[in-house]
């Protein structure tokens, strides 16, 4: 079986269209988001067909962008065989090579938060996630569900970053990384480190993918899913190359 192709028929689902609302990405835009229905559990197989057709998850929900006259969100995914660390990131994975990994199930830890609350306070006090709260960390990366898991990258016993992910039949689909902003770390490029991590535990796994959600080529928050390469786009129902100039 392809995995270009669900193995479970959505023709039986419910989705529902969010009214419009200032988009998150491009300013001055307007965006809708379609949702599955709250009240069907994405469960493993439905969640495996609907990542195939653009679908994101956050917390229990599935959603993907819908908005009219605009196509900007590009969902992506790197090709785990063909993909080849570039020279920066194999010299970055050589810097990281005394950073232990800890794979947890998603459930909530007083460590993970505080480092998140850090985080957003830190990087993001302009986002729509400040200022940061424990329920609104609970309902966007908590979830018990045996595919949900967290990525610890660890240097000794302190907690450098953690890395939300789902592993599903044909890849890992990575949901949000937070690390330690500290400037002794920035070297380490920790965002760009977990995904190097992810790729290669989907290769041990044998997981064809590792998917990065949307890239937006006008946002420059998303330009570094850009060094990954080759990259694979999804156009309508099917997956291609990303050719990059």
């Amino acid at each position: 079986m392809s995995s270009n192709t669900p193995r479970q028929p959505i023709r039986d689902l419910r989705f529902f269209l969010t009214v419009p609302h200032s988009c998150s990405y491009l300013e001055g835009r307007e965006a809708t988001t379609l949702f599955l229905d709250p009240q069907q559990s994405p469960g493993v197989g439905v969640y495996d067909a609907l990542t195939l057709l653009g679908f994101r998850r956050s917390g229990h929900h599935l959603y993907r962008p819908h908005c009219e006259g605009c196509s900007a969100c590009v969902s992506v995914r790197i090709p785990v065989d063909d993909f080849t660390p570039s020279r920066t990131q194999r010299k970055l994975m050589r810097r990281n090579a005394d950073v232990s990994e800890h794979v947890r199930p998603a459930v909530f830890d007083a460590e993970h938060y505080a480092l998140y609350a850090h985080y957003i306070r830190t990087r993001h006090s302009d986002g729509d996630m400040y200022p940061p709260s424990e329920d609104q960390y609970r309902t966007f990366l908590t979830l018990d569900q045996d595919y949900a898991k967290l990525l610890e990258l660890r240097l000794g016993d302190r907690l450098l970053a953690v890395s939300a992910f789902d592993q599903l039949e044909h890849g890992l689909s990575a949901i949000y990384t937070f690390f330690d902003p500290a400037s002794q770390f920035e070297r380490r490029s920790l965002g760009t480190y977990a995904v190097l991590s992810l790729v290669e535990r989907a290769r041990y796994l044998g997981l064809p993918h590792v998917y990065l959600g949307y890239w937006i080529q006008q946002c420059r928050k998303m330009a570094y899913k850009q060094s990954f390469r080759p990259l694979e786009r999804l156009d309508g129902r099917h997956w291609r190359r990303l050719i990059l100039d």
